[in-house]
């Protein structure tokens, strides 16, 4: 069976944030076109669907690392400060971002809360790992030669 780990992340996070979007299990928020994704950035996303491809981010990420909590996944969704002629120090991402992402995955069914985090449900699992199989038998079609990827 495939899994999560047996194809590479964009291509994954690409189908899953599609199959998010054509299912309707969240809706992009009011606010989404007005913020930025962090204190780090200077811009908000030019990605019309930047959303879904964020929350495909986020299943995975809970997926792979789960339980996990907002904070570490604000950690995950960070970058670079730049400060002018200061050094460049780490900050991390919307807080803000990730909780409503979460939220909306949980209302889906596709992740639930444990006392230490988050994790990831057989509904949320089956999604991932069907989507995955689906994405690598379309590589195989396209590239023969990838089968020991």
């Amino acid at each position: 069976m495939t899994t999560v780990y047996d194809i590479p992340a964009d291509i994954l996070i690409k189908n899953v944030g599609q199959k998010l979007k054509n299912e309707n299990f969240i809706q992009t928020p009011d606010w989404g076109s007005l913020i930025k994704t962090g204190v780090h950035k200077e811009l908000s996303p030019m990605d019309q669907d930047w959303w879904y491809t964020r929350c495909a981010s986020i299943v995975r990420r809970v997926y792979i690392d789960g339980p996990t909590g907002v904070s570490r996944l604000k950690s995950f969704y960070g970058g670079k400060m730049r400060g002018g002629s200061a050094s460049p120090h780490h900050v991390k991402g919307s807080g803000s971002v990730v909780r409503e992402a979460l939220q909306q995955l949980e209302s889906a069914g596709l992740v639930k809360s444990v006392k230490k985090g988050r994790i990831v449900t057989p509904k949320g699992q089956s999604l991932l790992d069907n989507v995955a199989h689906e994405a690598k038998s379309g590589l195989l079609e396209q590239y023969p030669g990838i089968e020991k990827y």
